[in-house]
């Protein structure tokens, strides 16, 4: 995995927790929402990143 490409899933999944995390405090349930697809965004970047290396070996 680039390491560009593993920081950019890393910092979607954090900000997308924050985003999670924050909705749920404040009650919003939209930014809950919107958290908690940036985080699964985060997660299927890593999820590819760990395929395309697994498949360059």
């Amino acid at each position: 995995m680039s390491q560009d490409e593993k920081g950019q899933a890393k910092a979607e999944q954090a900000k997308g927790k924050l985003k999670e995390t924050t909705g749920r405090l404040v009650g919003n349930e939209r930014l809950t929402a919107e958290g908690r697809a940036e985080g699964a965004k985060g997660d299927a970047r890593q999820a590819k990143e760990k395929m395309k290396d697994i498949f360059k070996r």
